[in-house]
């Protein structure tokens, strides 16, 4: 049975409504992004020993633990800018956030905005307190009964007798027992965010993509027209990798829509098109890498033509698979899986938004057909998954011969439909009951678009790295589904 957790559910505001999603590589820790530049991080705690004994914890084992994650912190990453130079608002909307590897217990991480990218550290750090004062001002002898200071005379004795204590003054055999030195303890911890880096002033377009390379050190950043690489550990300097805009800006005819290093080797990056189309590149080859090492890219059909056809072939997110053998690109219309050794075609292509081609033109006037849906794979690259309209997230089998589709509903109390389905093992994700299954086959009013809401739409998703759990935000609040 699948249990959904509303890890944010607030008053509805726009600025509350989330914008990026993303695990970091153990899986321990979650984050997100929201409009309002805010970054909030989550933190696993079923996996903690507690306490627990071996036999007990040996016992355990052998049932199923579900994921659970809690709030651990939040901070403001971005505020709104005003580029007077263009007369440009810049927003404080959070597009990516990219874990980095830790450190001495301290998590680094990389969010971005449309223009600054900010390298934040967060750690925790201890509440120092005095807990004990220096005297005791009960036990001191000879205090003053007026509030006003007594006189003094020359070389600081006081002229009223009672005030001359310290001529009387000694100290009693064993020390005085009202003198206390200050003792400075630790009561309590707090996590502490500060940013260690801004990386700005790099791009002339709005960045789309950040990706961390393999070897720690470096990360690209990509907007509409260039890719740049940056060492973490540099600020102000940054190398143009990728530089397609053209000489003259009237005969472009595409741009960049993402970006993802290769998760093993640190020396090649994919990036795609609004043309439909992967490159593969290898910054081996040279300082500028404007031609690519593999492209993949599917034939157009003849005769399917239309007024339609470049924005819908547009690939709005891809992402390597773990081993980095594949990669899963995500169109208006349909999930694509590539194999990185043979770029003829596809070797598999699932069909989302099918339903959607007779409201095309609806869709395009409501500018709904502009949407950009991100797309993940299983840590075993097994399954693939992506979001749709109403909420929904479709997850299919990517394993060969595999028919395994299913679609759930990113709501804390989804409608629930039966659909028979071919029998499958108990393990897999289509054990997740607490869902609506609605395939593209299935009869109804979907089957046509006409039962969606298009206002409710499931952009950003994320499947930890090592389980069958998928993260998912639904506007403002975060659900997380497992198998």
């Amino acid at each position: 049975m699948a249990t959904v957790f509303p890890l944010i559910r607030k008053r509805m505001m726009n600025f509350d409504i989330i914008s990026a999603i993303e695990f970091d590589k153990s899986g321990d820790h979650l984050a997100t992004g929201d409009r309002g530049g805010r970054v909030v991080l989550f933190e696993r705690t079923d996996n903690k020993d507690d306490g627990v004994s071996r036999r007990d914890a040996e016992q355990m084992d052998y049932t199923v633990r579900h994921p659970e994650f809690r709030y651990k912190t939040e901070f403001q990453s971005h505020e709104p800018e005003f580029d007077y130079l263009k007369s440009l608002e810049i927003e404080e909307k959070i597009n990516k956030i990219r874990w980095c590897q830790p450190a001495n217990g301290a998590l680094f991480l990389l969010s971005t905005n449309d223009k600054t990218i900010k390298y934040w550290k967060v750690q925790e750090k201890k509440i120092k307190k005095i807990s004990e004062m220096n005297i005791d001002p009960s036990k001191t002898p000879g205090q003053p009964s007026s509030s006003s200071p007594p006189p003094v005379v020359a070389n600081g004795v006081h002229a009223d007798p009672a005030h001359d204590y310290l001529s009387k003054f000694s100290f009693p055999p064993g020390g005085l027992p009202s003198l206390r030195l200050p003792v400075v303890t630790s009561l309590e911890t707090s996590l502490v965010a500060r940013c260690r880096r801004v990386y700005a002033h790099a791009h002339d377009y709005h960045i789309n993509s950040i990706s961390n390379s393999s070897d720690g050190e470096t990360f690209i950043s990509a907007d509409d027209l260039r890719v740049n690489l940056w060492n973490l550990e540099i600020s102000n300097q940054s190398f143009n990798i990728v530089d397609v805009k053209p000489t003259n800006m009237e005969d472009l005819t595409e741009v960049i829509t993402s970006a993802e290093f290769h998760p093993i080797h640190c020396n090649m990056l994919a990036y795609s098109s609004s043309k439909g189309s992967i490159r593969l590149i290898d910054m081996r080859q040279s300082a500028l890498c404007d031609s690519h090492t593999k492209l993949f890219e599917e034939p157009e059909a003849p005769g399917s033509r239309s007024f339609f056809t470049e924005i819908i072939a547009s690939i709005s997110d891809i992402k390597f698979s773990k081993d980095g053998r594949y990669i899963l690109s995500r169109d208006y219309m349909t999930l694509k899986l590539w194999d990185i050794n043979m770029d003829s075609g596809p070797v598999a292509s699932y069909q989302v938004h099918e339903h959607l081609r007779p409201k095309l033109c609806d869709l395009y006037e409501n500018d709904s057909i502009f949407d950009k849906f991100e797309c993940c794979l299983s840590g075993d690259g097994l399954r693939v998954a992506t979001g749709s309209y109403s909420n929904l997230f479709r997850v299919f089998g990517a394993s060969q011969g595999s028919t395994e589709a299913a679609t759930l509903e990113a709501s804390k109390n989804p409608m629930r439909r039966q659909i028979q389905t071919p029998a499958r093992p108990s393990r897999t994700i289509s054990s997740m009951t607490r869902m609506v299954r609605r395939g593209s086959e299935s009869p109804g009013a979907e089957a046509n678009g006409n039962g969606y809401d298009f206002t409710n739409k499931l952009l950003h998703m994320a499947w930890h790295p090592t389980e069958n759990s998928i993260a998912c935000a639904a506007a403002n609040s975060l659900y997380m589904y497992y198998a």
